[in-house]
């Protein structure tokens, strides 16, 4: 079956983890970027063509499948809009937007031009959390009680660059740093009802435009109740991203760094064993982020296109994130 062709939106650091996937599993055609050289630099590490404006490529490459979307926060909107609107199929780094309503307007334009809108969520695939999740699916923790996410981080001035740590173009820590987290906590445990929340910038002032260090209370629809404690400022290294949950049959801890090592289960009946090792988290030289796994993203996205295969990463999913931190966030 012909491979499927992609162009990219943005070509920063995240962008170079999209072009080395493509690469291996379709053609990139096109990469876009406002800043000249990292066009041309990109462009020229896959034979790809470069752009200097989303208007000049979606106007001039019309036999693309899929935009892959890895510009600013604050600009996935208007690009997946665009893109969308133009005929392509669209991919869009996390988090989806950072307004609910810019999500909103993304799945609205997506329905209108009967194209697709994935979006990433590629913490899903961590082997413990997979195994996690399906136990939870099954009834093997039975009723879940209560739930405690840690997001223990360092973020440093040398990494707030450019557009990062702008209320316009980041968003916030919870959406830049910890939305995955935000969304496992979604995906496996359910929705939220209410927010509480307590914001401090400790140790950001002259860096960031908003909270380095977060403390939040959950209480879900389900009638499960829930802690977030998050910050970028642990000591000179990432420390922790774990999840932990308290049901009636079982408690399971998902730790690490990147929720990608079942720490601890205890579990009526059940035991989680035989896990397959994860891939390595993604590597940026002074700091790392989340898990890796965004070739089974674009797995997925090739099964639902040609195949017509089950989505693992919507939009939808992708709205309930924003919507949770917007809940949280507008608890202030």
């Amino acid at each position: 079956m012909k491979k499927l062709t992609f162009a990219v939106i943005g070509c920063g650091r995240i962008a170079q983890r999209h072009a080395e996937h493509i690469h291996n599993k379709g053609i990139l055609v096109a990469v876009c970027d406002v800043v000249k050289e990292k066009a041309d630099k990109l462009a020229g590490q896959y034979h790809a063509k470069a752009y200097y404006s989303p208007e000049e490529m979606l106007a001039a490459e019309k036999d693309i499948d899929v935009i892959s979307i890895c510009s600013p926060n604050g600009l996935h909107a208007q690009h997946a809009i665009q893109s969308l609107q133009a005929g392509f199929h669209v991919l869009c780094e996390k988090p989806m937007a950072i307004s609910v309503q810019d999500c909103g307007r993304m799945i609205q334009a997506a329905e209108q031009s009967n194209k697709r809108l994935f979006a990433i969520k590629q913490n899903r695939y961590n082997p413990p959390v997979a195994a996690v999740k399906k136990a939870v699916d099954e009834g093997r923790l039975g009723r879940i009680f209560s739930i405690q996410l840690s997001c223990f981080w360092n973020r440093n001035a040398d990494y707030y660059k450019e557009w990062k740590g702008t209320k316009k173009m980041d968003g916030g820590t919870l959406f830049t740093q910890f939305s995955h987290f935000i969304d496992l906590v979604y995906w496996i445990v359910g929705d939220v009802r209410k927010a509480q929340a307590y914001f401090g910038n400790f140790a950001h002032q002259d860096t960031i435009e908003f909270e380095d260090t977060g403390v939040v209370i959950l209480e879900f629809y389900n009638g499960a109740m829930g802690t977030i404690n998050y910050t970028v400022n642990s000591y000179q290294q990432n420390m922790e991203g774990s999840l932990t949950i308290f049901g009636e049959k079982g408690t399971v801890k998902i730790g690490g760094q990147y929720l990608n090592e079942l720490e601890y289960q205890k579990i009526d009946g059940y035991v989680i064993e035989n896990l397959p090792e994860g891939n390595r988290p993604n590597n940026y030289g002074t700091y790392v982020g989340s898990m890796s796994n965004h070739d089974k993203v674009y797995d997925n996205l090739i099964e639902v296109l040609q195949h017509n295969a089950t989505i693992t990463t919507s939009s939808f999913d992708g709205l309930k994130t924003v919507e949770i931190i917007d809940k949280i966030y507008s608890s202030r």
